[in-house]
């Protein structure tokens, strides 16, 4: 066996592995080896409930915990935490807070908070048949499960619909039962699985129940049960909107002209799949660092979000703009199956605190003030995109980042930040001028 492998990782301590890691996969084992223990939480039972998030862990990956002030939401107004590490995504949402806050502020509307599981199953009969048999099927099945929806029935939720899909024009003999939940304030991913879960366990011996069911059509095949990350029906509108002339002047552009560029941008989002993949990319710099600093699931939202955008059989944007009778109004229309209750919302310390920082929003709320900071990252990129262009606001941001990479002193980030107060900022210019700098 190699030295770079190894049985029984798991079962090390934290230290050992971290000793195996800085050992056989680094240069100075012993420098390694500092760096990563110097990244541990300093209070041990805080540490304790950040190891038990994921397995194998040695360290924490620290990520920016930065605040976007001046949110007015559905008159409501709010400092909303992102956690991101790219640059210039914090400032640009606090810049379209500020733009918005006196023009009416950013509005919002729940248009759903459906979320679906299915269990996929293959069957040899056919949707007259099933018909038949589905509905003395349903009432079992939620009879079966009434120990793990009681709760959540308790709290105004649980299963809302079920009903059964025939796939079988996708592939042979492949059915589906589809399950509809409401999972109140919880993103209810553990809940849903666990319904799921039992249904699968229960539906081939309910099949072989059904005196309509012939002997020759009884046995079916179980594949999977799960939820579903496409949540079409868990989906929130948030928008702005104001007298063209209100928009003032942008960049040194009239307000007519701007608002013209900006929804002429919006259309080509709109036809155009590359613009359209780095302009819902946008919108996401804002959802998912609202998202992780609230301790849910960006991935998941992502995933939707993207499917959602193809939705109509080509992926486009997900925000509109439309001019009439002299308004602006801008929108955005996003699915986000969020949870404020449960999971790492409640064990998160920082998760926890950005949570109280939003006033402990319900999980519709927190759709809500989601969605208004993605439609503020949407904004501020493409009012960027349409007057000085992308790179002017960014590359200010990102300067400090060039400095350090270059190792620069205080007194040569002080000099380098303001020769470069009324200049356009690159890798390359930056590096010239630390040479010329030191070289003098």
């Amino acid at each position: 066996m190699s030295d770079k492998t190894i049985s029984g990782f798991s079962k090390l301590s934290k230290r050992d592995k971290i000793k195996w890691l800085a050992k056989n996969f680094f240069t100075d084992p012993d420098m390694v080896i500092k760096e990563l223990i110097s990244y541990w939480h300093s209070n041990e039972s805080q540490q304790k409930v950040i190891d038990g998030f994921s397995e194998n862990t040695v360290s924490n990956f620290v990520m920016p915990y930065g605040i976007a002030p001046n949110f007015v939401i559905d008159g409501e107004t709010y400092a909303v935490p992102m956690v991101i590490e790219e640059s210039s995504v914090v400032a640009a949402a606090s810049a379209a807070a500020k733009f918005w806050m006196n023009r009416g502020g950013f509005h919002t509307e729940i248009l759903g908070i459906t979320k679906i599981g299915h269990v996929h199953f293959f069957w040899n009969g056919d949707d007259k048949l099933l018909s038949q048999i589905e509905d003395k099927i349903f009432s079992k099945l939620k009879n079966e499960v009434k120990e793990i929806v009681e709760r959540m029935e308790k709290r105004g939720g649980g299963i809302t619909k079920l009903s059964f899909n025939n796939l079988s024009d996708k592939m042979a003999g492949l059915f589906q039962l589809n399950a509809e939940f409401n999972t109140c304030d919880s993103m209810g991913a553990n809940f849903i699985n666990s319904t799921l879960e039992t249904f699968a366990n229960k539906l081939p011996d309910l099949f072989l129940e059904q005196e309509e069911v012939p002997e020759s059509l009884k046995d079916i095949e179980i594949i999977m049960s799960i939820l579903s990350n496409y949540t079409p029906e868990c989906l929130v509108k948030s928008w702005v909107s104001c007298p063209i002339e209100d928009l003032g002047f942008v960049s040194g552009m009239s307000a007519h002209e701007f608002a013209s560029r900006f929804h002429k941008a919006i259309r080509i989002a709109q036809v155009d799949t590359y613009r359209a993949t780095t302009h819902n990319k946008g919108i996401f710099n804002g959802v998912d660092a609202v998202v992780l600093a609230t301790g849910n699931d960006f991935r998941a939202v992502e995933a939707c979000g993207h499917a959602y955008a193809s939705n109509s059989g080509v992926y486009k944007s997900l925000s509109n703009c439309v001019i009439q009778n002299g308004t602006f109004f801008f929108e955005l229309n996003i699915p986000l199956a969020l949870g404020t209750v449960g999971g790492l919302t409640a064990l998160h310390p920082m998760a926890k605190r950005s949570l109280e920082m939003l006033r402990n929003p319900s999980a519709e709320k927190l759709m809500s003030i989601v969605a208004a900071v993605g439609l503020a990252q949407n904004f501020a990129a493409v009012r960027s995109l349409v007057t000085t262009g992308i790179q002017k606001g960014h590359m200010k941001m990102h300067l400090l980042n060039i400095l350090n990479h270059f190792n620069a002193n205080s007194t040569e980030m002080d000099l380098t930040q303001n020769y470069f107060s009324d200049k356009p900022v690159s890798h390359h210019a930056v590096r010239k001028y630390l040479e010329d700098l030191r070289k003098s």
